[in-house]
């Protein structure tokens, strides 16, 4: 047998990182985040409590890695080209693949909501991510910051510009805080599902896009 090449390795090591972050992401939802040690990650993983140091330097490091890559794959779907404008049809593709990944990932989703319901959890989430301060440790370089601000700061002109067509005492504000609303409550809806109405499900995510469009 020859021996592992240095990309061999590597994807071995990304496998045992989701792995561990797997684990950690049902223990932490289930038992609870302060509850869940490192060695009882390294257990239910199947690996030695020094060995996991190798892959996470803290628990808090791990949760933090948990929330990167949760929020990471939306991501992708928001301004895809980069250009820091959000278009009509940017928006309505950033709603239709949001769903699609919640509706598509019920039971992930379910899980990273009960880990966010903790109030330990999202309080240092809202620090960190949200707004400011926080203990997670680089958290100036992680994905899900940089995705929070810019999802911030384009979503926001996005529903200023559309004063320019509304009628006379509108608010954009309120709209979007009523877009959050919506989707927030939605997602989370559709998280909790057992089975999705596609009839239904595609009916509400093209109304949503009709509102605010």
């Amino acid at each position: 047998m020859s021996p592992r090449t240095p990309l061999q390795f590597e994807e071995i090591r990304e496998g045992k990182r989701s792995l561990i972050m797997d684990v950690a992401l049902e223990h932490f939802a289930n038992e609870g985040y302060k509850s869940t040690t490192i060695s009882h990650i390294a257990r239910h993983a199947g690996i030695s409590k020094g060995l996991m140091y190798n892959y996470f330097e803290s628990k808090e490091k791990l949760l933090s890695e948990i929330i990167d890559r949760s929020v990471g794959e939306i991501s992708l779907y928001f301004d895809p080209d980069k250009d820091g404008y959000l278009s009509e049809e940017e928006f309505e593709l950033f709603i239709r693949k949001t769903f699609f990944l919640l509706r598509e990932k019920r039971s992930f989703w379910r899980l990273f909501y009960q880990l966010l319901m903790q109030k330990d959890v999202r309080d240092q989430f809202l620090k960190s991510y949200i707004g400011s301060g926080g203990s997670f440790p680089s958290i100036d370089n992680n994905r899900s910051t940089s995705f929070f601000k810019q999802y911030s700061k384009l979503i926001e002109e996005y529903f200023i510009r559309k004063k320019e067509h509304k009628p006379a005492g509108y608010d954009p504000m309120i709209d979007l805080n009523m877009f959050i609303y919506l989707t927030e409550g939605f997602s989370m809806v559709t998280a909790y599902l057992d089975e999705i109405n596609e009839e239904y499900f595609e009916k509400t995510v093209n109304r949503i896009i009709e509102l605010y469009k």
